[in-house]
């Protein structure tokens, strides 16, 4: 086992080189005439990026002093999200180089064909001289002398001279993929630190009576409070759940990435959460990573309701949740029996649990309803193939036999405070009784 994973490593490591190599050569070394300053700053650049982005993830995960996560965070995490997207506008830019090349040669040879064929009367066209023949010569006129050949290798005597068509195309390539990369970062950057838009979504459960027709719950997931998104963001996210005047909050895991020692403050916001029928939490995996047990504890003090594998009878539905997969290596995972176990079946059920993957215990055990998270809807794409690849719905309404699952995108970010295709949203479902 150790051999295979050393293996997976080395193949992974080869592969970010490579890959780095081959940006670095198109944006820097295509677009030069030789080794310089330009090379060598490009070099740099891609290094110490990386260098950023590993030194923040190391200090996330070991608890470094949160001073210091914070000042790797912003820079090392936005390398992240621009090192993919260099890299994808890098190879788009080999499906454009060809084409403006052949653009560029037809222009080209157009031009010259209109210098070869200059327009002439016929009385021109019978004086011509034949090929060959030198013009004659009026006596007592020096002879013009013949321009010095270009010394070997060079491509003008000029010490100005344009660059070669190659070296051009490569300049215009890598210019637009540079530009489209941090256009892309930084607007889909902007869609995070702008908070979460408002989503509202109907969903009939059969089992749900008349009289609780339009309950509604905001549900919130993945805020991932932590050194890049803090009590500002926290503060945009209760004020836009609050704004929904919703019956019931449901908080369903990775609302931080880091101590409560550090992260206390910022989450002192989700103490202004207001709902007619209470605020609820779950553990996300994340939650495993910073201190479950605290954090639960936290929230707790804040006002909202821990659901540890337990059960809460509202006035017409049940409303249960399950602690997440992840707590399986502390001795916390999620226990439906527990939660599911005892309870009366002709009554609607709402599970909340983090993760889509948990659908199939709750179709198991009779649940009407699971709302999730978790999948952040991809984040950046093309990672929503790789997130829909790993969890049976990636995000919105989806149905399993009679349990249908709600996902949803996520409030925030992980890693990189960028979405791209994924836009942040907070869910408003709104249950529908089907005997209204």
């Amino acid at each position: 086992m150790a051999v295979v994973f050393v293996l997976v490593a080395l193949v992974m490591v080869g592969v970010l080189v490579t890959a780095n190599w081959y940006v670095w050569r198109r944006l820097f070394r295509d677009t030069t005439r030789a080794p310089g300053p330009v090379r060598r700053t490009g070099a740099a650049v891609i290094a110490g990026g990386w260098l950023l982005a590993v030194g923040a993830l190391v200090a996330e995960r070991a608890g470094a002093p949160f001073w210091l996560q914070r000042v790797l965070a912003w820079p090392g995490f936005l390398w992240l999200a621009l090192s993919v997207y260099l890299l994808l506008a890098v190879l788009a830019g080999e499906v454009v180089r060809p084409l403006l090349r052949r653009f560029l040669e037809r222009r080209a040879a157009a031009r010259n064909t209109e210098r070869a064929e200059p327009s002439v009367s016929p009385a021109e066209e019978t004086e011509r001289i034949p090929a060959g023949t030198a013009p004659p010569r009026t006596p007592g006129t020096p002879e013009a002398p013949e321009p010095p050949a270009p010394a070997p290798g060079s491509g003008s005597t000029s010490p100005l001279a344009l660059p070669s068509r190659r070296l051009f195309v490569s300049r215009v390539v890598a210019g637009a993929a540079a530009a489209a990369a941090v256009g892309t970062v930084g607007y889909g950057t902007y869609g995070v630190l702008s908070g979460p838009k408002v989503k509202r979504v109907t969903v009939p459960l059969a089992k749900l009576p008349r009289a609780a027709h339009g309950f509604r719950i905001a549900v919130v997931s993945d805020i991932h409070l932590g050194p890049i998104l803090g009590r500002g963001f926290a503060q945009q996210v209760v004020d836009t759940i609050n704004a929904t005047q919703p019956d019931l909050i449901a908080v369903v895991g990775d609302l931080v990435d880091g101590s409560v020692k550090d992260l206390g403050p910022a989450a002192a916001p989700l103490s202004q959460l207001r709902a007619r029928h209470g605020a609820y939490f779950v553990t996300g995996n994340h939650e495993y990573f910073s201190g479950a047990e605290q954090w639960v504890a936290e929230v707790r003090r804040l006002g909202l309701l821990p659901l540890e594998n337990a059960r809460t009878e509202l006035p017409h539905f049940d409303l249960a949740g399950v602690n997440d997969v992840a707590g399986e290596d502390e001795g916390q995972g999620p226990d439906y029996a527990k939660a599911l176990g005892d309870r009366d079946r002709s009554r609607a059920c709402v599970l909340l649990a983090h993760q889509p993957v948990q659908i199939h215990d709750a179709v198991d055990h009779g649940v009407d309803l699971q709302l999730s998270g978790h999948t952040h809807g991809g984040q950046l794409w093309p990672g929503n193939l790789i997130a829909g690849a790993a969890n049976p719905t990636l995000a919105g309404l989806d149905r399993y036999g009679d349990t249908q699952l709600y996902v949803s995108r996520g409030a925030g970010a992980w890693g990189p405070p960028t979405r791209v295709g994924a836009p942040s949203d907070i869910t408003v479902i709104e249950l529908a009784s089907r005997q209204a």
